[in-house]
C-alpha cells in the first residue's frame, strides 16, 4: 500500500497556484510580475523562508534587496515568524546598506580604509562646494546643488570619472561638470568617506576589476531575491547582474505597469529585458487582486493596455465580494467646484460611517494639495499629507511668507531673520550677530539695526542688503496702487527668491516654483495682506488631535504602496495629467510613465474611485480653459460612470463627455507667466523689442520680447529678467 503523499507545508496552503509556483521555482531566474494588491510581499517573504525551511540554503546564503528599511524590517520579521525562530545571519537590507557592508570588506581596493565614513547630504553639498570654490566656480551662476544632482545621476548610471562619454556629459560650470566630479571624488578619498552614491559606484567596481572577489561573492550567495525591481537604476543592475552569475538563481518581484521613478534614476528597461538578460528565465505572473472591486480593476487594466513598454498582465478580482460601484468620473465647471465636491462627498461618507483614515486625495502635484486643505480646514474634517508638509508649512512657503511679514510689519524680526541672507546675499555669521547685538543695546528691530550697520560691511555684502533693504521700502509704497498680489509677485521675482530655485537643478525645484506660483494665487483670494497672513496664521495654528483620524493628502508618485476605501483623484486635465512638462521632457516614454501614474492612482482605491476634471482651472492666478485628460478617454466605458454635464469651453474638442472618440490632436495647455495676476491697461508709451530700458535695480538692458506688460530684458550686468513695463523707463 502506498504511503500517503505528505501534507503541504502549512505556509504554502495560504498560497494561490500563481504565488505557489513563485515560492516553489527555487533554482533559476524567475522573474515574478507581481499586480497591485496581488501579495507580492506575501511571495516574497515565503519564499525565503521556504529556502530555509527546504535546506536549500544556510541564512548567510540568501541575498534578499529591498528598496526601505521598513520593508526589510517586515521582510525580517515575517521569515522568522515563517520558520519559528528569530532570522538571525541574514544579508537582508537596502541596496546601500548590504553595499555598505560589502564596502567595509574590501575598502582598500577603492583606496579607503575599512573605517571610512559615510558623508549625509549637507556634508556633500558642503564638500563639492569647497571643491567648485577652489576650481574657481562662480557658485551663484552654478550653484552646487545643481552639480550634485549631475554628479548623483552619473553614480546612479555605474559611471566613474574618466569614464564620462560625451552622450553622458553636461555643460554644467561651462563643460567643466567631469572635471569636478574627479576633483570631487579625490577630495572624498584624502578624507576617507564616501557618499550616498559611492556605496554602490565602490562595489560595482571591485566586482567588475576584481575577479577574485566577484568569485568570493558567488560562492556565498546561492540565492538572490529583490523587491520592487521595476524600481532599480542602472548601478543597481550591474550589481545585481554581477553577482547573479555565480549560482543564477535570481528571483525578481516588480510590477512593469508601477515603474514611476524614472526622475530618480530607475530604469524600466530593466524589468522589461528580464528574459535577455537571463538565459532559461521564466516568468510568473501574479494577477489575482485581493484589494479592489471589480470595475476598478478593469477601468486600470483597460487604461494600462495603452501602454506598448510592458510585459502584459491583465488583474482580476481575486475576492469573492469584488463587485461594487463603477469608478466615477466627475466633469465640473471650475476648479474651485471641485474642492467643494471632493469635500461634500467625504463629509457624506464619513455621516455614512466611513472611517477618514481610509480617504484620500491624490494629487499629480504638490501644489495641487492647497486648495483642498483650505476646504478641509473650512469644513473642520482633519487631513494629513502624507510624504511631504502641509502647504504653509513647506520652506519655501514658510519663507514667501516670511518676505510678506516683513513687508507688512518691518519689525517683524524672526521673519528678517529667516530671509535676510536667502537667498545668500554674503552675510556672515559675524554679521547677523552684530546686527543682533546692535539691535538688543538700542532696543530697535532687526531692519534698523541693518541700515546703521551697512557702512561697515565689505562691498559685495553692503550692495546685496541695500538692494533689499530699498527693495522693502520701494514695495511698501507700491501696495497702494498695484495690489498686494501683484508686489508679492515682484517682490519675490526682484528679491532673487524665485531665481535661486530657477538655478537650483535639484528634482525638488520645480515643485518648489510650482507651490510658490500657488501661493500668489492663493493671495488673490483675500482684500488685502494683511487679511491673507491672518488667514495663515490661523491655518498653521490648526492643529488636530494627534490620535483622531485624519483623511490622507499625497502626491501619486507618494501614493505607491499605500490603499484606502475611497480615493479621490482630481485634476485629469491636459497639461496638468499628463503632465505638459513631463512630456515635453520624455515625449512618448515620459507619457507611458504619467500613464502608469494614473494606473497607480487608480489602483490604490479598494472600493470607491472618483476621478474629477474641471472645464477652467485656475492656475498660478489665470483661469485658463482645459480639456480632460486623454486618460479619462481611455478609460472603458463598462467600468465607468460620468458624472456633470459642464464641458471644455473649447467645444470644437472631442472628449469623453460629448461622446467622441479620443482626441486626434492633444492641444499643449500653455502655462502663464509665473506672476501674471491680472489683465491691465495697456501703457501708453508702448515699449518695443530693441528698445533700450533702465530698471532700477537691475540698470540698463535691452528689451528681447514683449508679452502684454511683461518684458523679457537683456540687462548689461543682471543677465536676463521678465519684468512689468511699468518699472522701466526708456532710456533715449
Amino acid at each position: 500500500m502506498n504511503a500517503p503523499a505528505p501534507a503541504p507545508a502549512d505556509y504554502l496552503s495560504r498560497l494561490n497556484p500563481e504565488q505557489r509556483e513563485a515560492v516553489e521555482t527555487l533554482d533559476g531566474p524567475l522573474l515574478v510580475l507581481a499586480g497591485a494588491g496581488t501579495g507580492k510581499t506575501r511571495v516574497l517573504t515565503t519564499r525565503f523562508a521556504h529556502l530555509l525551511k527546504t535546506g536549500k540554503a544556510w541564512p548567510g546564503q540568501v541575498l534578499s534587496v529591498t528598496f526601505t528599511n521598513k520593508a526589510a524590517r517586515e521582510m525580517r520579521e515575517r521569515v522568522a515568524a515563517i520558520i519559528g525562530q528569530p532570522a538571525d545571519g541574514l544579508w537582508l537590507g537596502t541596496f546601500h546598506a548590504l553595499c555598505a557592508r560589502m564596502l567595509r570588506r574590501h575598502a582598500e581596493l577603492v583606496g579607503l580604509t575599512s573605517s571610512f565614513t559615510i558623508l549625509d547630504s549637507d556634508d556633500q553639498l558642503r564638500l563639492l562646494k569647497q571643491v567648485m570654490d577652489a576650481a574657481g566656480v562662480d557658485l551663484k551662476r552654478w550653484p552646487a546643488p545643481g552639480l550634485m544632482a549631475v554628479i548623483q545621476r552619473w553614480k546612479d548610471r555605474g559611471i566613474v570619472p574618466g569614464k564620462v562619454t560625451p552622450a553622458e556629459d553636461s555643460d554644467y560650470a561651462n563643460n567643466r561638470a567631469h572635471a569636478l566630479y574627479a576633483a570631487y571624488q579625490d577630495r572624498l578619498k584624502q578624507l576617507n568617506t564616501a557618499d550616498f552614491g559611492d556605496l554602490m559606484l565602490h562595489v560595482v567596481e571591485i566586482l567588475k576589476n576584481h575577479p577574485d572577489v566577484l568569485a568570493d561573492w558567488h560562492r556565498r550567495f546561492r540565492y538572490i531575491l529583490v523587491d520592487e525591481y521595476q524600481d532599480t537604476n542602472l548601478v543597481q543592475y550591474y550589481w545585481l547582474r554581477l553577482l547573479a552569475q555565480g549560482h543564477k538563481n535570481i528571483c525578481c518581484v516588480g510590477d512593469d505597469d508601477q515603474s514611476i521613478y524614472s526622475w530618480r534614476g530607475a530604469e524600466i528597461e530593466n524589468i522589461l529585458r528580464f528574459e535577455k538578460d537571463f538565459e532559461n528565465a521564466r516568468i510568473v505572473r501574479l494577477e489575482a487582486n485581493y484589494r479592489s472591486t471589480k470595475p476598478i480593476l478593469g477601468a486600470a487594466a483597460g487604461l494600462i493596455a495603452r501602454n506598448t513598454g510592458r510585459l502584459g498582465k491583465t488583474l482580476r478580482p481575486g475576492r469573492h465580494d469584488a463587485e461594487g460601484d463603477k469608478v466615477r468620473v466627475v466633469s465640473l465647471w471650475d476648479s474651485e467646484e471641485e474642492a467643494r465636491m471632493v469635500g461634500d462627498r467625504i463629509e457624506q461618507a464619513r455621516r455614512a460611517g466611513q472611517n477618514l483614515a481610509e480617504v484620500a486625495i491624490l494629487v499629480r502635484a504638490g501644489f495641487q494639495t492647497r486648495s483642498f486643505e483650505e476646504r478641509m480646514i473650512t469644513l473642520g474634517l482633519p487631513y494629513r499629507v502624507v510624504g511631504g508638509l502641509r502647504f504653509y508649512e513647506r520652506a519655501e512657503i514658510r519663507d514667501a511668507l516670511a518676505y510678506l511679514r516683513v513687508l507688512a510689519q518691518p519689525a517683524d524680526d524672526l521673519a528678517f531673520e529667516r530671509i535676510v541672507n536667502t537667498p545668500k546675499r554674503g552675510l556672515g555669521d559675524t554679521t547677523l550677530k552684530a546686527m543682533h547685538d546692535l539691535a538688543r543695546s538700542e532696543n530697535i528691530p532687526l531692519i534698523a539695526a541693518a541700515w546703521q550697520l551697512l557702512p561697515s560691511m565689505r562691498p559685495k555684502p553692503r550692495q546685496a542688503l541695500t538692494e533689499l533693504l530699498q527693495g522693502f521700502a520701494r514695495w511698501r509704497e507700491m501696495l497702494g496702487k498695484d495690489g498686494h498680489v501683484v508686489v508679492a509677485a515682484t517682490l519675490l521675482d526682484e528679491s532673487g527668491y524665485t531665481d535661486m530655485w530657477k538655478q537650483d537643478k535639484s528634482p525638488e525645484a520645480p515643485g518648489r516654483l510650482d507651490n510658490l506660483k500657488e501661493f500668489v494665487r492663493a493671495l488673490g483670494e483675500f482684500e488685502n495682506l494683511s487679511g491673507f497672513l491672518d488667514h495663515t496664521a490661523l491655518v498653521m495654528e490648526n492643529e488636530e488631535n494627534a490620535t483622531a483620524e485624519k483623511l490622507s493628502m499625497m502626491t501619486l508618485h507618494a501614493a505607491k504602496g499605500l490603499e484606502f476605501d475611497m480615493v479621490f483623484l482630481p485634476g485629469w486635465e491636459e497639461g496638468l495629467f499628463p503632465s505638459q512638462r513631463s512630456m515635453d521632457e520624455g515625449g512618448e516614454k515620459a507619457l507611458e510613465e504619467e500613464r502608469r501614474l494614473a494606473y497607480v492612482g487608480i489602483t490604490r482605491g479598494r472600493k470607491h474611485v472618483i476621478i474629477s476634471c474641471a472645464a477652467n482651472r485656475r492656475i498660478y492666478g489665470n483661469w485658463t480653459s482645459s480639456i480632460p485628460s486623454r486618460f479619462i478617454d481611455e478609460l472603458p466605458p463598462e467600468h465607468v460612470e460620468v458624472e456633470g454635464g459642464a464641458r471644455p469651453r473649447a467645444a470644437e474638442q472631442p472628449s469623453m463627455f460629448n461622446a467622441a472618440p479620443m482626441f486626434a490632436r492633444r492641444p499643449r495647455v500653455i502655462e502663464a507667466p509665473a506672476w501674471d495676476v491680472k489683465e491691465r491697461a495697456p501703457r501708453p508709451d508702448a515699449i518695443k523689442v530693441g528698445q533700450r530700458v533702465f530698471h532700477m535695480k537691475f540698470g540698463n538692458g535691452n528689451v528681447i520680447a514683449v508679452d502684454d506688460d511683461k518684458l523679457d530684458i537683456e540687462f548689461d550686468k543682471a543677465g536676463t529678467k521678465r519684468v512689468l513695463d511699468r518699472f522701466v523707463e526708456k532710456v533715449g
